[in-house]
């Protein structure tokens, strides 16, 4: 265990007055940590580890390509590895989506994603937009660029000098309507909000607008209704606005399908994607554009102004060819549909239990909020700290579960996140949902 009394160099990225836990080895859906302790990783890293640890096939592509050529520089070279990447990446996205930019995380696939859109309305002669439109509560990055786009207010204050005063819109929540609406006979008001601030802000101004299809760690496995980004794609059609989605969480089969949009039948401009598609076993990001917006590029100046040293770096790349295959091969994407409805279902015993306000999710995503009063669906007050009061309760009994807050107003609100590996079995789900039951009940027997 690592504390603050060690002598670790390492500045940790959680709390630094905790001690941190030495994970040793990965295993399935197991994590082993320096003692001995095995875990059930019910959160997959944190929505990156879809195949599962210690996949051979994979750990083997990545040292087969290594031996191979570790580098190249993309700005002068392609690499078989590279191209086979684009190549799958265009056949898991909707029809026209079919160029790829590489990165390392989902940070730069968004900040990649704002930019084309800036160069496409560049190339096409609308050089006054720039603006970005996105949601409260939303997370797209932690640098300046992609923080100005999220929305939670407690991760945006410390930088707020720093940060480009873009318009946010209420997101889509019908457990806590911002509008106070309830549906479906609010009409999907959400949705139109988002003409209403085009409109505002002048559709001459505005590039874009930026939205995760469910809003995951920030919110709580936040689910629009269905007619939703229907809305939202014609809103953005009638005012030259680029629709960029946010499927850092949700893509590569996390919800079920390729990617979570594809639920609505619904095809953006631009997909910024990342944890899933090296399942962990190399940092990889991707923005995937449509042929639409890569076109005016390519017939006007014929280059995207943006850089990144390692973009299409060969090893994460083949690492991402072997994680894909391994999905397909193996049937992986259908299971977490599949697998997904088991631990919903098995999650409905947790209804029972007072604190206990929403259990929502698609395939392998799920969410659990906590209210302190579950008909006023009132919060618990921020220093309660209920959901790493649950999730410390459950790393004791052997299962790692993901804490989050201020699903509400960017403070208020708590809830943990599931999204674990796509090999999971039932009898593990059962498990799970054993461990989480005990948790929440000693939870709450406690406060």
């Amino acid at each position: 265990m690592a504390d603050v009394t060690s002598k670790s160099n390492v500045f940790y990225r959680g709390p630094l007055r905790k001690a941190y836990p030495t994970m040793d080895r990965g295993e399935g859906i197991y994590l082993f940590d320096d003692e001995g302790n095995r875990y059930i990783d019910a959160k997959g890293g944190i929505a990156v580890v879809n195949v599962g640890y210690g996949v051979k096939e994979i750990v083997n592509a990545i040292a087969e390509q290594a031996e191979k050529l570790s580098y190249a520089f993309t700005i002068q070279f392609t690499t078989r590895a590279q191209e086979e990447l684009a190549g799958k990446l265009a056949e898991f996205s909707p029809e026209g989506l079919d160029k790829v930019w590489f990165s390392l995380s989902g940070t730069e696939a968004n900040e990649t994603a704002i930019k084309i859109a800036r160069q496409y309305h560049l190339e096409t002669g609308n050089s006054t937009k720039y603006k970005v439109i996105s949601t409260w509560n939303s997370y797209h990055g932690h640098t300046l660029g992609s923080l100005s786009l999220s929305g939670k207010v407690s991760w945006r204050k410390p930088y707020t000098p720093y940060l480009i005063n873009f318009p946010h819109i209420f997101p889509a929540n019908c457990y806590r309507c911002y509008y106070g609406q309830e549906y479906p006979g609010c009409d999907i008001f959400c949705a139109y909000e988002l003409e209403r601030v085009i409109k505002q802000e002048d559709p001459d101004y505005v590039s874009a607008v930026i939205m995760e299809p469910i809003i995951a760690g920030t919110a709580g496995v936040v689910i629009p209704p269905p007619e939703y980004f229907t809305i939202i794609r014609s809103i953005c059609d009638r005012h030259n606005v680029v629709m960029i989605v946010d499927e850092v969480f949700t893509g590569i089969g996390r919800t079920g399908r390729n990617f979570a949009i594809d639920h609505w039948n619904v095809i953006p401009d631009v997909i910024a994607t990342a944890k899933g598609i090296a399942g962990g076993y190399m940092p990889l990001g991707a923005t995937v554009i449509h042929r639409k917006i890569y076109d005016a590029i390519y017939e006007g100046s014929g280059q995207f102004v943006h850089g990144i040293t390692f973009s299409g770096h060969p090893v994460a790349c083949a690492a991402g060819v072997a994680t894909l295959q391994y999905l397909e091969e193996h049937n992986l994407i259908e299971r977490s549909a599949r697998m997904g409805d088991y631990f919903l279902e098995k999650l409905s015993v947790l209804r029972e239990i007072p604190m206990v306000g929403d259990i929502r999710g698609k395939g392998l995503l799920m969410g659990i909020e906590f209210v302190a009063d579950r008909k006023t669906k009132a919060p618990f007050a921020r220093e309660v700290d209920i959901s790493r009061k649950v999730t410390s309760k459950a790393f004791e009994k052997g299962l790692i579960v993901q804490p989050g807050f201020g699903g509400i107003d960017g403070t208020l609100g708590d809830h943990i996140l599931l999204a674990p590996p796509f090999i999971i079995q039932e009898s593990e789900i059962d498990k799970a949902v054993e461990i989480l039951e005990v948790t929440c009940k000693e939870v709450e027997t406690s406060l």
